[in-house]
């Protein structure tokens, strides 16, 4: 069945129009337009089920995502928001968002499924011990996969973490993939956490990915909080993580970005 019938059929008014939006690398997504004057988001993909899990979890933690209208194999349905230009304020209530979020805590670190971004599987096995989390879940989950020179300096930095990273800091909930591309700004104001890969583990894993490719401005940090003493050391070492999935995503380009992580981490 084509996606406007299945749309129809979940909300029970016609389709007028269908409007393509910017998906990234795992599904397609739609502007919906119904003929009752209803306007909503379609994602379609192989992963959107565990999308619509992990949407949920945010919105049960009291985070800003987007509502979760209708789930079934393929295909879910989010409310529409309405897109504005970030300021200060809405920066600042990203962070008090964010905070907001990480004093959700679980027992253990990872996730009740994996998730991935295709072709790169994220393994999410939970643990009780974050370094080994880390490790086995995050820098060596696929060692097969790292450049030739490259595998052993991220093997010997995984054989340091028991002494950079704390052992079991709380388990917080997780964005999971927060660069500044999955932050809506809406026309109101807010700030909205979009397309998540959630899991429990220390928060300041999505503070490094959201400095990974620039920096928030003061106001983010302003609402977010006092960060904890050494965060900056380990901050590479988050860090490392996204820049090897967007090496085996995207290629060379991001090489130096992992070399030189390598680097700053000693290894």
């Amino acid at each position: 069945m084509t996606l406007a019938p299945r749309i129809e059929a979940a909300l029970g008014a016609p389709v007028a129009r269908m409007v393509p939006l910017h998906g990234g690398d795992l599904s397609e997504v739609r502007r919906i337009d119904l003929a009752d004057h209803r306007r909503v988001v379609a994602k379609t993909g192989p992963r959107v089920e565990a999308e619509a899990r992990m949407l949920r979890a945010l919105g049960d933690a009291g985070a800003p995502a987007p509502h979760v209208l209708h789930v079934e194999p393929g295909l879910i349905v989010l409310n529409h928001l309405d897109e504005g230009a970030p300021d200060a304020a809405g920066w600042r209530q990203l962070g008090r968002a964010l905070r907001s979020l990480h004093a959700h805590h679980a027992t253990r670190y990872g996730w009740a499924e994996d998730y991935g971004f295709d072709p790169v599987v994220i393994p999410n096995r939970q643990s009780g011990d974050w370094p080994r989390f880390w490790t086995e879940n995050r820098l060596l989950a696929a060692p097969e996969s790292l450049p030739p020179d490259l595998r052993p300096r991220v093997e010997a930095l995984a054989a340091r973490l028991p002494d950079l990273l704390p052992k079991a800091p709380a388990a917080s909930l997780l964005h999971g993939d927060l660069w500044a591309g999955n932050v809506l700004f809406t026309s109101d104001g807010g700030a909205v956490l979009i397309d998540p890969a959630c899991y429990n583990g220390h928060a300041e894993v999505d503070l490094a990915m959201l400095t990974l490719f620039g920096s928030p401005p003061p106001s983010f940090f302003d609402g977010y909080g006092p960060l904890e003493p050494g965060h900056r050391q380990r901050q590479v070492i988050y860090q490392l993580w996204p820049a090897l999935v967007h090496l085996r995503l995207f290629g060379a380009g991001y090489r130096g970005l992992v070399s030189g992580l390598l680097d700053r981490a000693g290894a």
